[in-house]
């Protein structure tokens, strides 16, 4: 709702009332248009504040309504009554307004901003574009290009770029409600003519059809696919180029198209989950509500390689005290200098000053004695971390939660080597750990709930994204890896090249495919494991079945590499060749195309054509098949997990939903059906087979994945 009062003998005041982010509901829209009505009726009103209760404006449409019947008042023509009227209105823009909220604040007259206030039109993050008259009014308030910017990123920007841009005519450190009160006061006799936005020429160079293609170029290649952008330049070129009227006509139009589209159920999909993965749940169903996390004032980070240093930076920033621990003298020094570089450059970015006095290096372990919470990113290397542990659990105070920032290691394995497991818990950060959002939160059977509400929460402290999982091989993110790693190896076996893989895979979304991914990151890496596994043999060695291990097809072409030394951009080839090591400009290498072709011919396999279907089926259903297993396992709580794991960790493209959701947009049947194919063809390749679960879900009607628990829960009280 919207409560309406009246201050200071003659400014209309309407409170928006809709708590936390007073969001545009029916009864909120419905309170605006009584309420303004009101004010211009009542002749002892000469101007109009609209401000939002508990220090926040508006924050844009309310969601929960999107996909139902709409009631209440219409947001456009609201907003063009505000515009319209004959006494000045003046937004007073506290904490945010974002979306709709913007909107509105853009058909008021005025707008008042504290300095502490962010403002956007994020609405393609949702797969839509502002269409309340965002896309129409904001061009010809800063430009197109400015408005081109904000609108197809989504980007939230503070008061102090609003008024710089000229979103904001005033931007204060005080109550924001009062300084707009007394600007009403200033302009309640002042002509309206000028303060209408949807009666402004667009601003705008003369070369209006290259400004155009470039940004057109420019979101297309950014998008990778997302349509949502691409209808946003759309939408300015019609501010830019028509009358007011018809540039809402477009808007409309465009508006309707993306509001049914897959990709925006998809994007909200995101939006949702992202929310709904914070309430986490453990097998004893232990979560948010009955767990409450243990205060932690004092950090240590054990290991500063690249993972560690990352760690710590993240940490730093949150204005915690951090004990950061590296036993080698020049890893330690290297590690000082590289940190605060990482925390100069953040801070500049952000406009704040760098948080460098609340780390303290130490070559000694024992210095972590007095701290509440350690995280050990140490080599990965599970006798390493033993002997780690084994120090942490000897020199620690009682009661300090003991995390490992492993990728794969077997997190029981690790608490048994302490005097109170219930004290351990994974923490996964994604490289480069002070940028990625994504933490996979790992617990094992005797984790205690109390140590995973507080990396839960140490984590949402860091501004990432925790997804709380179970604890097993690879977790969730490179459990699924590694199957579809393998496919793409089976690919290239087949008569694949890098080049198509790639290409199939980032025409799909992904920001990289699956062999450049793996030249960033390091061939070796992977090799590592393998070796550590048993599987990754010298080719001397393997010669007896060099395509067989344990009875399961096997590929070792990227042992053969890296026995080459082709470990990728750090040496200036791996499965692409670079101009000199550590570039990042891959190019395609004839050499490469020579050794799969003499690959081929020595173990008798016929190259053939690999379409880019059957890349994407391939090695996306062997990633959506293990999910479902992880789900049968428990290991993740439900698909919202895994897809918001896959998005955050894993480059999943956010307007495909997630592997799990984007299964059910293509049908879980014919997921079902192409499995059930390649594992025919290949029935040396076990985890082609469907998952049960898969099967179960088909035979229950394939139901929205937002039902799926209630099926899961069936097949978990069967196992």
């Amino acid at each position: 709702m919207a409560l309406f009062s009246r201050v200071s003998g003659s400014v209309g005041l309407i409170t928006l009332q809709n708590p936390p982010v007073n969001a545009l509901s029916a009864a909120v829209r419905q309170g605006i248009v009584d309420s303004v009505k009101r004010a211009l009726s009542d002749p002892e009103v000469k101007s109009v504040v609209i401000c939002g209760e508990n220090g926040v404006f508006c924050g844009g449409a309310d969601i929960k309504e999107f996909g139902g019947n709409m009631s209440g008042p219409p947001l456009i023509p609201m907003i063009h009554a505000i515009e319209a009227a004959n006494k000045p209105v003046v937004a007073a823009i506290e904490g945010s307004a974002l979306g709709g909220g913007l909107e509105l604040a853009l058909g008021c007259h005025y707008r008042i901003a504290h300095s502490k206030a962010r403002l956007g039109l994020p609405e393609v993050s949702l797969g839509l574009l502002p269409a309340a008259g965002g896309t129409q009014r904001l061009p010809r308030l800063i430009g197109v290009p400015a408005a081109l910017d904000l609108i197809t990123t989504g980007r939230h920007i503070t008061a102090a770029e609003a008024l710089q841009l000229g979103i904001v005519d005033q931007v204060t450190k005080q109550s924001t409600v009062n300084a707009a009160v007394n600007f009403a006061l200033n302009v309640a006799e002042k002509p309206l003519d000028a303060r209408r936005i949807s009666t402004f020429p667009c601003p705008h160079s003369s070369d209006l059809d290259a400004l155009f293609e470039e940004a057109m170029q420019k979101v297309q290649k950014s998008a990778r696919g997302a349509i949502a952008p691409v209808a946003c330049v759309q939408a300015v070129r019609a501010a830019a180029t028509q009358p007011y009227n018809q540039g809402m006509e477009r808007e409309k139009e465009l508006m309707a198209t993306l509001f049914t589209s897959g990709q925006a159920r998809a994007l909200q999909y995101c939006f949702f989950a992202q929310r709904a993965v914070g309430k986490w749940r453990m097998p004893n169903g232990a979560c948010w509500d009955t767990s409450k996390p243990r205060p932690v004032h004092k950090v240590a980070v054990i290991g500063l390689g690249t993972m560690g240093r990352g760690i710590l930076v993240a940490l730093a920033q949150t204005g915690l005290s951090v004990v950061a621990v590296e036993t080698q003298e020049m890893q330690l020094m290297e590690a000082k200098q590289a940190v605060s570089g990482m925390l100069e450059r953040g801070a500049k970015r952000r406009g704040v000053v760098p948080t460098l006095h609340n780390i303290t290096y130490s070559q000694n372990i024992k210095s972590v004695a007095e701290v509440d919470l350690v995280i050990e990113a140490v080599f990965e290397d599970m006798a390493l971390k033993e002997k780690v542990f084994q120090q942490l659990s000897a020199v620690c105070k009682p009661g300090t939660f003991l995390c490992t920032n492993t990728s794969a290691l077997d997190i029981d394995h690790l608490a048994s080597q302490t005097g109170n497991p219930e004290l351990v818990v994974g923490m996964h950060f994604f490289a480069p750990a002070h940028v990625m959002k994504l933490l996979e939160v790992v617990y094992g059977p005797r984790s205690s709930p109390q140590a995973v509400a507080t990396a839960m929460h140490l984590g949402k402290k860091m501004g990432k994204i925790g997804v709380a999982v179970g604890n097993c091989r690879g977790f969730v993110g490179n459990r699924m890896l590694k199957p579809y790693i393998e496919q793409a190896f089976f690919l290239l076996e087949e008569g694949g090249t890098p080049e198509k893989i790639d290409q199939a895979l980032e025409e799909f979304g992904f920001p990289m495919g699956v062999f450049k991914m793996s030249d960033l990151s390091g061939l070796d890496i992977g090799w590592r494991v393998r070796k550590g596994d048993g599987l990754a043999e010298s080719s001397a060695a393997s010669q007896q079945s060099p395509r067989i291990r344990d009875g399961r097809r096997y590929s070792p072409l990227g042992d053969l590499l890296c026995e080459q030394g082709r470990f990728g951009q750090k040496t200036g080839h791996g499965w692409y060749q670079y101009d000199k090591p550590g570039s990042q400009l891959a190019r395609s290498d004839p050499w490469l195309h020579s050794f799969l072709e003499g690959y081929r011919a020595q173990h008798g396999l016929v190259a053939r054509r690999i379409d880019q279907q059957e890349v994407l089926e391939r090695c996306l259903y062997v990633l959506i098949n293990e999910g479902f297993r992880i789900l049968e396992d428990g290991i993740a709580s439900g698909p919202e997990d895994i897809d918001i794991i896959y998005v955050f960790g894993y480059g999943w493209p956010r307007h495909r939903g997630g592997p799990m959701f984007y299964a059910g947009m293509v049908g879980l049947a014919k997921v079902l059906e192409r499995l059930e194919h390649y594992h025919q063809a290949h029935p040396d390749v076990p985890y082609l087979q469907p998952c049960s679960l898969l099967r179960r879900l088909v035979a229950s009607g394939s139901p929205p994945v937002n039902t799926w628990k209630e099926v899961i829960k069936k097949v978990r009280s069967q196992l």
